[in-house]
């Protein structure tokens, strides 16, 4: 299926403005794409240029840094906050190509200061209110996809507790010639909604639809929104989480920032219950999704498929 940009460049990818989800044919526009591949680009998100492309430029001044300034925020040994590079957890692992920082932005008081980087010196900031921005997207997506399944606005939303977690995931990935080295391997998130910020230039994201990998063009101003492994499950398997990969640039760096949802660590999320009616459930309940999908993704398992009941 071609869909068509608001610069009438037909990509083979779905394409949904956001700030047309009132009218019932969007509304079933978003219910049918998520429920067969997950992942969509999201345009009329109501950010504008300017903070998208500051917190692209915030984010490549950090790892054009020498690398003495940046191992200031590294993470510790067997830790996932800070910057680094892949955590090695086994001898087989498939190698990979990238270097990130994973910081917590919410709640406020979980944020970890001494890892987030103070040069540039406006980072803080820029990051601050781009994430204020991605997580008021998040929540209208959610009360959006949750009226698409007949169910009252804030069923997703009152899943998360009254503390729930904001995480951003900043990627950088310098070229790499070796076909057989993957930016990051085949993987689900662990949160209910990803939004992905690409890079401006360099393709590389690709997501599994219908048995095969498919490249995410470049949208440069757009949102990529993917469903992560929660989402399946609090919706019984209604809406999809899709596995994606990133690919390698022989020639080209490459830049992305992910922004990721998630419930307090402690709070059991299992499929809702308006939705196990009419279906058998699909699914056990789960503490800490997070760690569960991060265990299973190192054992090169399924999070998804070990749930099942």
């Amino acid at each position: 299926m071609v869909y068509e940009t608001d610069s009438d460049v037909p990509v083979t990818f779905p394409v949904i403005d956001i700030s047309l989800l009132s009218s019932e044919d969007e509304l079933q526009k978003l219910r049918s794409i998520l429920s067969s591949c997950g992942c969509f680009q999201a345009t009329g998100h109501g950010i504008s240029v300017e903070c998208l492309d500051k917190m692209r430029e915030v984010a490549r001044q950090f790892f054009a840094l020498p690398v003495e300034e940046k191992q200031k925020y590294s993470r510790s040994p067997n830790e996932a906050y800070g910057y680094g590079d892949d955590l090695v957890v086994s001898d087989n692992q498939v190698e990979t190509c990238c270097y990130r920082l994973l910081l917590r932005v919410f709640p406020e008081d979980q944020r970890r200061m001494n890892l987030w980087p103070e040069n540039p010196a406006d980072f803080g900031k820029t990051l601050h209110e781009y994430a204020l921005k991605i997580r008021s997207v998040m929540n209208d997506l959610s009360k959006v996809m949750a009226r698409s399944l007949e169910l009252e606005e804030n069923s997703f939303l009152n899943q998360f507790g009254d503390q729930p977690v904001l995480e951003t995931r900043i990627n950088f990935y310098p070229p790499c010639s070796r076909a057989e080295v993957l930016g990051v391997k085949p993987h689900l998130d662990r949160s209910t909604i990803t939004i992905l910020l690409q890079d401006k230039e360099v393709e590389g994201l690709q997501v599994l639809t219908d048995g095969e990998w498919h490249t995410v063009p470049v949208i440069p101003h757009a949102l990529v929104i993917n469903l992560g492994g929660l989402m399946q499950v609090m919706t019984n398997g209604m809406f999809k989480s899709p596995l994606h990969r990133v690919l390698t640039n022989g020639n080209k760096l490459r830049m992305s920032v992910a922004m990721l949802d998630e419930p307090e660590a402690e709070k059991e999320i299992g499929p809702l219950d308006q939705l196990v009616h009419s279906s058998p459930r699909l699914y056990r309940n789960v503490r800490n999704f997070a760690a569960f999908n991060y265990e299973c993704f190192q054992k090169g398992k399924n999070s998804l498929e070990e749930l099942k009941i």
